[in-house]
């Protein structure tokens, strides 16, 4: 998830799209479409399928709405972004201030700003209620994935989110409060079988941890479902020791973010073939297919794949182009069920030590 801005400041356009019977099989696996007003014609022109993320209390009844009026073009994802997690309780709390105060511990240390920000900030939920409402979401929807969670050591919390350009507080969220929330969610996910799109930005350390946790923690459950870290930002040392140890675990790259630096194309080179997948994190969903596109593009450029022009049913594994490529990632993302590899992977770490 990044705020809205102009496209335009991170890369250009690289070509024109290809033919419907190529982008039909072009996946977004990230994006935001219900963060903007979403033209009916923009749905029925969409060319691609597209991950739409939920992110707050707000706008998990928006991707519900989406999902069900066009379940052909969107895979729903339900969850809480570490961006709001401030605004969830973890248990009973006295009062709104008293909740808050227990989050931002240096409140005292900068009483105006917290005023100025307590009366924007809406009254606190409790983290069972979010982890209700994403289960039965994730229930009614068989499809649907878990997403956008994560953590994010960079963020300040803004005055108010609906300004523009926003202005921000001195405050950020304890990481223990939003692992807290992360793995309460991480937890239905491994519990029900769903897949994960997931936020790590500032938080290496902490990432590898976490998922090393979750495996010890829920064993086959956790291999069996899938984890994307979206607009991934880690480095290739680090991504390449996920990968190593942790089998269900994909990156996805969108050019809003990742292209900001040079680093993204070092990880698509150091990344498994199998493993990647891309995104536009776009909050208009006119912008979706482009910025996806252009990803895809990268992604063949770097990995050395040639970009289809044209589809063809059956094409031998050699002559496989880019979008065949992502797309078959794609499938083994959404099928999970690592469990197998993970047995192989332990198995050669003990044989290497």
């Amino acid at each position: 998830m990044c705020y809205e801005h102009d496209i335009s400041d991170t890369i250009s356009h690289r070509d024109t799209l290809p033919p419907p019977s190529v982008l039909r099989h072009v996946v977004d696996v990230h994006c935001h479409p219900t963060d903007s007003e979403i033209p009916v014609k923009s749905m029925d022109n969409l060319p691609i399928i597209i991950g739409a993320m939920s992110t707050l209390q707000a706008d998990q009844g928006l991707v519900r709405d989406l999902a069900t009026a066009f379940s052909d073009k969107v895979v729903p994802s339900f969850g809480y972004h570490p961006w709001f997690s401030h605004r969830i309780a973890l248990g009973p709390y006295e009062s709104k201030e008293n909740h808050y105060r227990r989050i931002f511990k240096d409140a005292d240390e900068h009483p105006e700003a917290f005023q100025k920000l307590l009366v924007h900030l809406p009254e606190p939920v409790t983290l069972r209620t979010v982890v209700e409402d994403v289960r039965q979401n994730l229930l009614t929807f068989p499809n649907a994935m878990l997403g956008e969670v994560g953590i994010d050591r960079a963020f300040r919390v803004p005055y108010d989110y609906s300004s523009s350009p926003g202005e921000l507080t001195p405050f950020t969220v304890p990481i223990e409060h939003q692992l807290a929330i992360l793995e309460a969610q991480l937890d239905l996910a491994a519990e029900l079988g769903r897949n994960v799109s997931m936020h790590s930005v500032k938080s290496q350390m902490a990432t590898v941890e976490l998922l090393d946790r979750m495996a010890d923690k829920h064993g086959e459950h956790w291999m069996k479902i899938s984890i994307d870290i979206h607009s991934c930002g880690l480095s290739p040392q680090t991504w390449l020791s996920i990968e190593k140890h942790h089998p269900n675990v994909f990156l996805s790259l969108s050019t809003i973010i990742n292209s900001r630096s040079p680093n993204h194309r070092a990880l698509i080179a150091a990344c498994s073939s199998h493993r990647i997948l891309v995104e536009s994190d776009c909050h208009k969903v006119e912008d979706c297919t482009q910025r996806t596109w252009d990803m895809v593009l990268i992604v063949a450029e770097v990995k050395g794949w040639p970009v289809e022009s044209s589809w063809e049913e059956v094409v031998d594994e050699s002559q496989q182009g880019v979008v065949r490529h992502l797309e078959n990632n794609w499938k083994e993302f959404v099928q999970g069920n690592h469990v197998g590899l993970s047995k192989i992977s332990k198995r050669t770490t003990r044989e290497r030590q």
